[in-house]
């Protein structure tokens, strides 16, 4: 619609997307230290961390779209809690719930039948992460 804004969606429930990768991560972002990627806001505890992601947004910016990759792994796109996660070879997974983080850590392959399931889901979300 003519003369409607757009509304970018905020990431990950407004958690730092460089926070999970660092000790004692998650934290929560702060609205003065924002950036818009991908249709969404992402925000970030400080400045740092902010152009650490505008540096690489894909190394930080949760895989799978930010579904659940048992889900993806299935098949089935799968919402998330940003505060059940895993960072495993760099790349952060979120997951639904402990019981399926714990089956991801439990079978190796899992994460990689999720990436390799990926390329034919990701075409379903319109481009929008449920984080």
């Amino acid at each position: 619609m003519a003369g409607v804004p757009t509304v970018d969606l905020l990431a990950l429930r407004g958690f730092d997307a460089v926070s999970y990768h660092l000790p004692n991560g998650p934290k929560a972002g702060r609205a003065e230290h924002e950036v818009s990627w991908r249709g969404r806001v992402w925000r970030f505890l400080g400045p740092a961390n902010r152009e650490i992601f505008r540096r690489d947004p894909e190394a930080y910016a949760p895989r799978l779209g930010g579904f659940d990759p048992v889900g993806v792994a299935e098949g089935r796109l799968v919402e998330t809690d940003p505060l059940v996660f895993a960072v495993a070879a760099g790349r952060l997974y979120l997951f639904r719930d402990a019981g399926r983080r714990e089956r991801a850590a439990v079978e190796a392959a899992l994460l990689g039948e999720a990436e390799a399931r990926w390329p034919g889901l990701s075409g379903l979300t319109d481009g929008l992460p449920p984080g």
